[in-house]
């Protein structure tokens, strides 16, 4: 009896199991995270977020009641009256820019494209053949991003951001590794963003980013960093050594 009285319980977070990843969209779009880390952890009011944001004060205030319950924002006392806004380490990631950030991951995750394939899993299951991705939308999420720059950038943000966290411990933990090499090849390094980490923390690499041209026609320019693009069932460029560090999508 407790396990049925519980399962009618816990059957809701599956009904609305949706909501936290679309919450979640909705405070990076707003860049809710951006502006509290703007004022220094001064707590700030539903009237000035609301303000600052042009939204809808009472819209705003459930978005901020949902993402505080889960700890995401926290809610202080101030003044002896008010109560305002401020950061937790978790709504630090979500800021738009920052190098701990994984906004533009959780952003590639929720779109639509990458939404897709999930809608059609059960079809997979009963059935042989193509990826999910592929089922969903006809081609391979690589195609699908050459022909479509928006969601390309997406998925080239999202790389870029795990990049940046997976480097920073990379580095502090395992330089070392890089001694003696001279030429290094990343293949799949997306916008050159983990070569540019690397090669300014080792100065002595000669960096090349690999990827399929329409990635690399868009990708930033970095210090000791040549883009090539290609592909890597076919050839990479030579060098000491290559490097790789996927997330890979089906």
């Amino acid at each position: 009896m407790e396990e049925e009285a519980q399962a009618k319980v816990d059957i809701w977070k599956y009904v609305f199991g949706f909501t936290e990843m679309a919450v979640l969209k909705c405070a990076i779009e707003l860049g809710i995270a951006d502006v509290l880390e703007s004022q220094d952890g001064r707590p700030v009011t539903l009237a000035e977020l609301s303000s600052a944001l042009s939204c809808s004060p009472p819209i705003l205030y459930r978005v901020m009641r949902f993402l505080i319950h889960r700890k995401i924002f926290k809610e202080i006392s101030f003044n002896q009256e008010s109560t305002g806004y401020v950061q937790s380490p978790l709504s630090r990631l979500l800021m738009k820019k920052g190098d701990n950030s994984m906004a533009a991951f959780v952003l590639l995750e929720s779109s639509p494209v990458m939404l897709a394939p999930w809608h059609g899993l059960s079809a997979r299951a009963l059935a042989t053949g193509a990826s999910a991705f592929v089922a969903a939308h006809g081609e391979d999420v690589w195609c699908y991003a050459a022909a479509n720059p928006a969601h390309s950038k997406l998925i080239d943000d999202a790389m870029a951001c795990h990049a940046r966290v997976a480097m920073s411990a990379i580095m502090e933990n395992y330089v070392d590794v890089f001694k003696g090499i001279g030429c290094l090849v990343d293949v799949g390094g997306g916008d050159g963003t983990t070569l540019g980490i690397l090669v300014n923390k080792c100065p002595w690499i000669r960096g090349i980013n690999f990827d399929l041209p329409h990635v690399v026609s868009t990708a930033q320019n970095w210090d000791g960093v040549e883009h090539i693009g290609g592909n890597m069932f076919e050839k990479i460029p030579k060098a000491d050594a290559a490097f790789l560090m996927w997330v890979l999508h089906d």
